[in-house]
């Protein structure tokens, strides 16, 4: 993955623009009001997602790189993550903000979509009319206490219905579920955890959590990559492990069962069973 630069709000800081007030509103989502005039601000491959809407002003704004003009309140910009953009600002103007981290969306695509994260595109716009969003910006959102614990679940609220604009307005790709499982570098990087994991109290959640995925769609691409669940999945890799471990012959049952992620002796008794039709026991005399 390609290094990625500042954040937009970083750029903004330093270039003079004023922070009148910025929030939270959730995991991967930050928001923020600005004015700004008379400057210039050059955004060069940001690692999170901006949505911009012109509140006051912006006549007076050029995108440089493009040659686009055309700014004025309630106009959306669009920006990608990794993006690179020029602008010069004229006049005074007040934007709303919504940085959004790329996981957070891709997460959104998943559960409130069934969109496949990995084929998602989202469009860069400039100055573009989008009336639903304004409304949702202007009624739902600045009304709000970005600082009040109070409005935390309203702003959490408006910010998703934000988020579900953009992925059905100005997000491309593939439209349909998520089908072929996990990519391959991801299948391996799940594996190598598992692997590495497996004396530990090891949960879907967490799998999940490592892949950026919803637990129940980790648990379709899971089947559809590794061919089983993965709770047998991970039992298959602990009674491997254990396998090995009884050939070598050092240790006990009591602690072999530990090492491989069992709870008790009497549970590592009775997977092994279930998986090979002996017992650890037996296994080993019969090596």
């Amino acid at each position: 993955m390609a290094e990625t630069g500042p954040e937009v709000r970083e750029v903004l800081a330093r270039s003079g623009a004023a922070l009148l007030r910025a929030g939270c509103a959730g995991r991967g989502l930050a928001l923020a009001e600005w004015s700004n005039r008379e400057t210039s601000t050059r955004y060069e491959r940001p690692g999170h997602h901006t949505l911009s809407l012109y509140l006051d002003g912006g006549e007076g704004v050029v995108r440089e790189d493009g040659g686009v003009s055309g700014g004025g309140p309630d106009k959306l910009c669009l920006l990608p993550a990794g993006h690179e953009s020029r602008w010069r600002i004229g006049g005074r103007l007040r934007l709303f903000h919504l940085y959004v981290a790329p996981e957070t969306l891709a997460y959104q695509a998943l559960t409130a979509f069934d969109r496949d994260p990995r084929h998602l595109d989202l469009a860069e716009r400039t100055f573009s009319d989008d009336p639903a969003t304004a409304m949702v910006v202007r009624g739902a959102v600045l009304p709000l206490d970005w600082s009040a614990g109070a409005d935390r679940m309203a702003l959490n609220a408006a910010c998703h219905l934000l988020l579900h604009a953009l992925l059905r307005r100005h997000a491309g790709g593939e439209a349909g579920p998520v089908r072929g499982g996990l990519s391959p570098a991801l299948r391996r990087r799940i594996a190598e955890r598992i692997e590495a994991r497996l004396g530990e109290a090891l949960t879907l959640d967490d799998l999940a959590g490592e892949a950026g995925l919803s637990t129940f769609h980790f648990a379709k691409m899971f089947k559809a990559s590794f061919g089983i669940a993965p709770h047998r999945y991970v039992v298959e890799r602990r009674i491997a492990r254990a396998k090995h471990r009884l050939a070598e012959g050092r240790d006990g049952l009591a602690d072999i069962a530990l090492a491989c992620g069992f709870v008790s002796q009497r549970h590592f008794t009775r997977s092994f069973r279930q998986a090979t039709g002996t017992t650890p026991a037996a296994w080993r005399r019969g090596r």
